[in-house]
């Protein structure tokens, strides 16, 4: 009896942590959706600020753990500088982000979201034909 409840209990720990990482998953999603997907897309063409997947890349380069880039992406949400900007040129050319005003643990999440939205195979940090952060996204230079 012993044995089946803690086998029990450990079934029940394993499904709540792949639970957890699942919903982690969809909720950064989510706070992507409702709070961030106004300004940017996720992969190119922008919208009125730069996509999500090279910004991940961006970071993806700057830092070398996902602790320590999801750390500065959640403090720069919070509070941005473009001092702090892992992307200048991104600044430059869109401006500064306002603010976002969300509890702590809802930066983070869509912190690590947006972290995960790296892909080694899209073309470094900027996009398909090296385009991005930079190179060919200006105002006006896109595709020429």
């Amino acid at each position: 009896m012993k044995r089946l409840l803690i086998i029990a209990g450990l079934w029940t720990i394993f499904c709540s942590a792949s639970t957890f990482a699942e919903t982690t998953r969809t909720d950064g999603k989510a706070i992507f959706d409702r709070n961030c997907s106004v300004c940017h897309s996720i992969t190119p063409p922008p919208k009125s600020a730069p996509p999500m997947m090279p910004l991940a890349s961006r970071y993806h380069q700057k830092f070398k753990t996902k602790a320590e880039g999801v750390n500065h992406m959640a403090a720069y949400l919070k509070t941005p500088d473009k001092n702090k900007a892992v992307d200048p040129q991104a600044v430059e050319r869109f401006g500064l982000m306002p603010a976002l005003s969300l509890p702590d643990k809802e930066l983070r999440i869509v912190s690590e979201w947006v972290w995960d939205q790296y892909n080694s195979s899209f073309g470094g940090c900027g996009g398909p034909g090296g385009q991005g952060q930079g190179r060919g996204w200006r105002k006006g230079q896109l595709n020429k």
